[in-house]
């Protein structure tokens, strides 16, 4: 590691809670929607700034694999198109109209849809390696979510849960309902993107539940409470994938939806994608996520933002013309802001 690669991660804030409870760093996936590059590319993109080698699954989709950080999958993010190339590239050719319609809907799809570019798990302290990438592929021309009106793209973080037990998850969840409003702020979420169900919030009446301090419940009560009120991956802070890990057949038996991958992670997505902003990084929503992650491993200053909050969605007064948003400033790590 050159001097100037220690001084860059020295910069990379990690989380209080950096290790799970195996004492092995935490690891964070990171997923980013762009368009405004083809995808040999994004490719070769990848392959400069972090080595590694091509390996095509279809016309739409190309794993790096053996990279310095690990594999990094490279799609076009339409499933049904992703699909078609696949039965294509597995099964040999198709009839001539199934190639000519792949080809026409792809073609068009290509101008509309956005690249997904999804990261392997990284531990923490080297995340910040991947700072570099995003900025090769912004000069490279990446356009993210305001280049266009109709861009909703996002940046999603996969963050390795310090512990699958149930009261940290509770804990994650009050964190992350105390700073909401203060992360849709800061997050300046676009328009297109809050017109569309990617992100949508959490009802006041599962939140109330979470919050309540009596709440304490076990993971099967937690899951199903969970699934009753969100049977969704639509939501700013999306638990079906870390629910799935830990009881798939529970989860299964109330969401039909492939996309839900189990794994032992939160799956937060309401940042924007704004590669191609030349005074924006990851390390912008990586701080912000931090202030909840921290929040969520403090447990006394939790429980006083937990009581304010409530006390304020149950002031009429409050609830209407209240600013949560900037009230909640007082409780957050200013070194992260």
């Amino acid at each position: 590691m050159t001097d100037l690669d220690t001084y860059r991660k020295a910069l990379w804030p990690l989380p209080i809670q950096a290790k799970t409870a195996n004492k092995k760093y935490r690891r964070v996936g990171v997923e980013i929607e762009f368009t405004g590059l083809q995808i040999d590319a994004i490719v070769e993109i990848i392959k400069a700034e972090l080595g590694g080698k091509a390996a095509p699954v279809s016309d739409y989709e190309v794993n790096v694999e053996d990279t310095s950080l690990g594999s990094f999958g490279v799609e076009l993010d339409f499933a049904y198109i992703k699909k078609l190339g696949r039965e294509r590239s597995e099964n040999g050719k198709g009839n001539d109209f199934d190639e000519l319609a792949e080809n026409l809907v792809g073609t068009i799809a290509k101008q509309l849809v956005p690249f997904e570019v999804v990261g392997p798990p990284v531990a923490m302290p080297e995340l910040w390696k991947l700072e570099s990438l995003f900025k090769a592929l912004r000069l490279a021309g990446a356009e993210g979510t305001g280049s266009s009106a109709t861009n909703a793209f996002g940046l999603q973080l996969n963050p390795e849960m310090p512990d699958c037990e149930a009261a940290t998850i509770v804990n994650y969840l009050r964190a992350f309902f105390c700073l909401f409003d203060w992360l849709k702020e800061r997050s300046k979420v676009d328009l297109t993107r809050r017109l569309t169900s990617y992100v949508d919030p959490f009802s006041k009446e599962y939140i109330r539940l979470v919050l309540n301090p009596d709440y304490a419940p076990d993971m099967d009560t937690l899951i199903d409470d969970y699934l009753k009120h969100n049977p969704t991956r639509n939501r700013a802070l999306d638990m079906l994938p870390l629910f799935t890990h830990i009881d798939e057949a529970r989860v299964r038996a109330k969401v039909d939806d492939d996309r839900v991958k189990p794994r032992p992670t939160l799956h937060y997505r309401l940042p924007n994608s704004l590669i191609d902003d030349p005074q924006w990084g990851l390390i912008t929503p990586w701080r912000d996520w931090l202030q909840v992650d921290n929040l969520a491993n403090q447990p006394e200053l939790l429980a006083e933002v937990c009581e304010a909050y409530l006390k304020h969605l149950d002031s009429f007064t409050d609830s209407l013309f209240g600013d949560w948003g900037h009230a909640v400033y007082r409780w957050l790590f200013p070194e992260l802001l």
